[in-house]
């Protein structure tokens, strides 16, 4: 210290903050206008909108510094903070902010994503503009904030519910579903789930459209244990007992069609097959399996054996 009590050495105000708390430090402008609002209550003719006035004008400056130096992100997050303080000094209400229906998500996560801080004032809040940055959040599908003065305001929110296990490029994912990847999940878990199964890129962005589709075919659904999409354009269909079925780009409930009425009559599902491709409107081509292929082959060497004693 000094002579006159004063620390020597400059002390940084932006230095980060104690390990552990993952929060950024303050910028040279939020730092400014918070030295600046200090030393005007300093003064006792200031009061009041006075206040606002001098952190207005600042505020001005510093907008033509950030714009100039491209930092205008920070400036306007700044500048809220600086509203806020601006707001209190004037004698309103910092809101007091009951967040409900979030479970995956902490409140933390629900403000951050709101644009809204513990500190932010109930008058400043744009209420509309914070729903609309809340349903930008992937997590999130519905969302109310309600103003209710002089100083509470209600965040309700409604998280996207798990829909369907999607793996593309060896990753494992919990979609929403819209789609929207909300989650990662286990290879070792996925036994235990009853969600959907899907494969493939674009796979979870129509994995809700097939399975309503395949809805309306109960007994074929209820055999599907993954369904692959390839080249974004089709459906390929594993079956609990490892057969493949092949479905067409275009009309692939006719093709489903057929194929129940295959199975009704020829019981095709349980046949020793491992492909049936239905992607042809005019036939139905199937594969037989390993076994299949062999005892056919020796059921035509031994036709062909009798053939030649016959003669």
């Amino acid at each position: 210290m000094d002579r006159r009590g004063r620390f020597a050495e400059s002390v940084d105000l932006r230095q980060a903050p104690e390990e552990g708390f993952d929060v950024a430090p303050p910028s040279r402008f939020s730092l400014f206008l918070r030295r600046a609002s200090v030393r005007a209550r300093q003064f006792h003719f200031l009061r009041g909108t006075g206040i606002v006035s001098v952190i207005a004008i600042l505020a001005v400056t510093g907008g033509y510094g950030a714009i100039k130096g491209g930092h205008l992100d920070q400036f306007y997050v700044s500048l809220h903070n600086a509203a806020d303080q601006a707001a209190q000094a004037v004698g309103l209400e910092t809101a007091q902010v009951v967040v409900s229906g979030a479970k995956r998500l902490k409140r933390a996560d629900v403000l951050r994503a709101a644009g809204i801080t513990e500190q932010s004032t109930l008058f400043l809040i744009d209420a509309a503009k914070a729903r609309a940055a809340l349903l930008e959040n992937p997590w999130i599908a519905e969302a109310e904030v309600r103003k209710l003065y002089p100083d509470r305001l209600e965040i309700r929110i409604e998280e996207k519910k798990a829909y369907a296990i999607w793996q593309n490029k060896g990753e494992f994912s919990v979609i929403a579903k819209d789609g929207t990847v909300i989650d990662h999940i286990a290879a070792k878990d996925i036994r235990n789930s009853a969600m959907p199964f899907v494969v493939g890129v674009g796979a979870e962005k129509k994995a809700a459209e097939l399975y309503a589709l395949l809805a309306r075919f109960p007994s074929i659904k209820s055999e599907v244990v993954a369904a692959v999409m390839v080249g974004e354009r089709r459906w390929n269909l594993r079956l609990k007992s490892g057969l493949d079925i092949r479905l067409p780009e275009e009309n692939a409930d006719v093709a489903l069609l057929r194929l129940v009425a295959l199975d009704r009559e020829d019981r095709i599902l349980t046949r020793d097959i491992t492909v049936v491709d239905l992607r042809e409107p005019d036939r139905v081509t199937v594969r037989l399996s390993n076994e299949a292929k062999a005892a056919r082959d020796a059921a035509f060497r031994d036709m062909k054996k009798k053939k030649g004693k016959d003669t």
